[in-house]
């Protein structure tokens, strides 16, 4: 796939046992330190090379700048959107078929046992409604009005992972990219560190994917249980407590280029910071992996950011 939205280059995967394998931080990404949490035994292979039994074990979709519209992260080349992230889950699904011999059944309450995680909406804003240079959403739309069709689209997407077999779903809010470093090396705000404006856009998203969540619980989706991870707020507190979680950088990337090493992100080969535990983000725009182990610990087994229960909770259902 050509694409300039890649991790597959050191110093990437710097601290991960398989080196660089398209992972946008140095380590573990936030589903594989929860994968671990939940007590599976392998990292979850990307959907392009899971085969035969080993999609019994779990399939990653994810894919670089990718959006809930498609049109997303255009800018940086080719990518799986959210819509054909689903259609591969439904192949997924077809293929499945195959080793429960046509038992729907049985192929069903397996489906409804896994967990889901979509993580998705940063790059809507991102790469494409804060980059009017490429894109006219934001001359199309108010940043109400965005939020409200890109739910619009979230939600019938949502509802087709239901409808193939989804039922304990984990989906995110979006964090503060307001204060990135690829923003605060942009930003000159006189007031203000972070570029309050992006973060006031996704607020509109986050509560409306909020409401989504409990629409969903109660009663939308019969029998389906939604969690609602709170991405902002731990986004934030991570940021505020910094220093307590033992985070001595929280406005810098570890690997990057120029104003808060965040005017260019991380480049091949480029020597990263020695000490990588002790800041908050890795480069332009992904956390560390200790940011990622902490917010999957904080998800897991305490209610901190998730809603209406923690994912401990929900795998248990």
């Amino acid at each position: 796939m050509l694409t300039l939205a890649r991790a597959n280059y050191r110093p990437y995967g710097i601290d991960f046992p398989q080196g660089a394998t398209g992972r946008f931080t140095n380590g573990r990404t936030y589903v594989d330190a929860l994968a671990q949490l939940l007590g599976f035994p392998t990292y979850i292979p990307p959907n392009s090379r899971a085969r035969g039994l080993q999609v019994l074990r779990g399939v990653n979709y994810a894919s670089g700048a990718a959006g809930i519209r498609d049109e997303t992260g255009s800018n940086l080349g080719a990518h799986a959107s959210m819509n054909e992230q689903v259609t591969n889950f439904g192949n997924t699904v077809q293929e499945l078929r195959r080793f429960f011999r046509g038992d729907n059944d049985s192929l069903n309450s397996y489906l409804n046992k896994c967990l889901y995680f979509s993580g998705m909406g940063s790059n809507d804003y991102l790469n494409n409604y804060f980059m009017p240079e490429f894109y006219t959403t934001s001359s199309d739309y108010t940043a109400r009005a965005f939020a409200s069709v890109l739910l619009q689209d979230y939600a019938r997407q949502l509802s087709q992972l239901y409808s193939l077999g989804a039922r304990k779903v984990i989906v995110t809010a979006v964090g503060q990219i307001g204060c990135i470093p690829y923003q605060l090396a942009r930003f000159h705000g006189n007031n203000s560190r972070c570029n309050e404006k992006i973060n006031t856009a996704i607020s509109y998203f986050n509560s409306g994917l909020k409401k989504m969540v409990q629409n969903f619980n109660g009663g939308q989706l019969p029998g389906a249980k939604f969690v609602f991870l709170d991405f902002y707020q731990s986004s934030q507190d991570l940021s505020t407590n910094g220093k307590s979680l033992g985070f001595d950088v929280i406005d810098k990337g570890c690997c990057g280029v120029g104003r808060n090493n965040g005017q260019i992100t991380c480049l091949p080969l480029q020597q990263p910071c020695e000490d990588r535990g002790k800041y908050l983000f890795w480069d332009a725009f992904h956390p560390t992996e200790m940011a990622n182990i902490l917010l999957a610990k904080a998800s897991y087994s305490s209610q901190s950011y998730t809603y209406p229960m923690n994912i401990q909770q929900l795998a248990m259902l």
